[in-house]
């Protein structure tokens, strides 16, 4: 039986194949962005609660109430602005559905995207299957800033949506307000949708206040806002995320989501209303991963690799320039193997596969793991 592949250009993404090589290899796993520790006991405890107590069937498709209304009192309180629980928030399987579900809603065949590269690795792949067209603005590979009159050259009277992502995967940059501002004149008077994934939201350090869309009436009008409870709440594996968008927006998003997965666990849902109520945890967390940027950086200290400045996320970016001059997914493979510390490279978030020497490294990890993983790589 031939088929014909709906995307034939897509391989297995760098994040399987460098953890199957980490597991294979037995080496540290710095690649795939996930904790290595436990989420925080009142959670499991909340969760296992809502299913003893019968929370087990079918959750409503937008979400449960209570947690969509505690998710509003959250947003209006960090960004004064208020979302109707009721028609403009949607719980979701995670932010790649989420993601995937709004681009499955506003994207034609032949209508243009624009995505901000080094890009996330799901984004592309969306919008190729609903038939779209992609255009890349790339940011200066070296401070990772955007070049908005480069930006605004590629907009056309095809544009339907630009994609941005702050903090962002996997340069651990942040978009500043000057940038949000930009891309307000940008979208004046359009019919752009903003597809903005903030789903590193809270993990943003050195005093830095988050730049959401949420902020910004001429964006929030036009822009679809994807979060994820598993960054917040170290629960990457729960798929439990959540958007915001305007009724009108909204209500083209959920058409597809009730049809895409209709509903998500019910009893994780209960679990995050009941944590969101703790304001500390989420408020606390820029500071604790400002803490393990700061122990990773500092054991790093004295190595080869030139560490670039991290603003938010929980990813470090290293230049390997003095050490080697294989390309980055070769030397990715070879820290692998034969120094025991696996890492992604960069070159597989760009359309044409740039190299620029960059490796990243995830430093969501225990203290112990970020030691024995710095000693290795000082080695180098």
């Amino acid at each position: 039986m031939f088929v014909t592949s709906k995307l034939p250009e897509v391989k297995t993404t760098i994040f399987t194949i460098m953890s199957a090589l980490a597991k294979k290899h037995q080496a540290i796993n710095l690649s795939q962005g996930f904790p290595d520790f436990s989420p925080h006991p009142k959670l499991i405890e909340a969760a296992t609660k809502a299913m003893l107590s019968g929370q087990n069937q079918y959750a409503p498709m937008q979400g449960l109430m209570n947690l969509r209304e505690i998710i509003a009192q959250k947003t209006q309180e960090l960004y004064n602005v208020y979302y109707n629980p009721e028609k403009e928030i949607t719980v979701t399987a995670g932010a790649t559905q989420a993601i995937f579900t709004a681009i499955m809603a506003f994207i034609r065949p032949q209508d243009e995207v624009i995505m901000i590269e080094p890009v996330y690795d799901s984004y592309l792949p969306a919008v190729r299957l609903c038939g779209g067209m992609v255009k890349f603005c790339q940011m200066n590979p070296d401070d990772f800033s955007i070049n908005w009159k480069d930006m605004s050259k590629l907009i056309s009277n095809k544009t339907k949506a630009i994609i941005i992502n702050s903090p962002h995967n996997p340069t651990g940059s942040t978009l500043k307000e000057k940038d949000l501002q930009e891309l307000q004149k940008l979208v004046q008077g359009t019919d752009i949708v903003v597809i903005s994934d903030e789903v590193y939201e809270h993990i943003i350090f050195d005093g830095e206040p988050h730049q959401s869309v949420a902020l910004y009436p001429e964006l929030a009008q036009r822009s679809i806002i994807v979060s994820s409870f598993g960054k917040t709440y170290h629960t990457t594996g729960w798929k439990v995320g959540y958007v915001l968008a305007p009724e009108n927006l909204m209500v083209e998003f959920q058409k597809v989501h009730q049809y895409n997965v209709f509903s998500v666990n019910i009893a994780s849902q209960a679990a995050f209303a009941e944590i969101l109520k703790d304001k500390d945890l989420y408020l606390s967390l820029g500071q604790f991963y400002q803490e393990k940027r700061n122990y990773f950086r500092n054991l790093l200290q004295g190595s080869r690799f030139e560490l670039k400045p991290v603003s938010g996320a929980y990813f470090q970016l290293a230049s390997y320039q003095k050490i080697s001059e294989e390309k980055d997914t070769d030397f990715a493979i070879y820290l692998t193997e034969k120094v025991g510390v696996a890492p992604i490279p960069l070159s597989p978030f760009y359309s044409k596969q740039q190299d620029f020497k960059l490796l990243r490294f995830c430093f969501a990890k225990e203290n112990e793991t970020l030691e024995k993983a710095a000693a290795k790589l000082m080695k180098v």
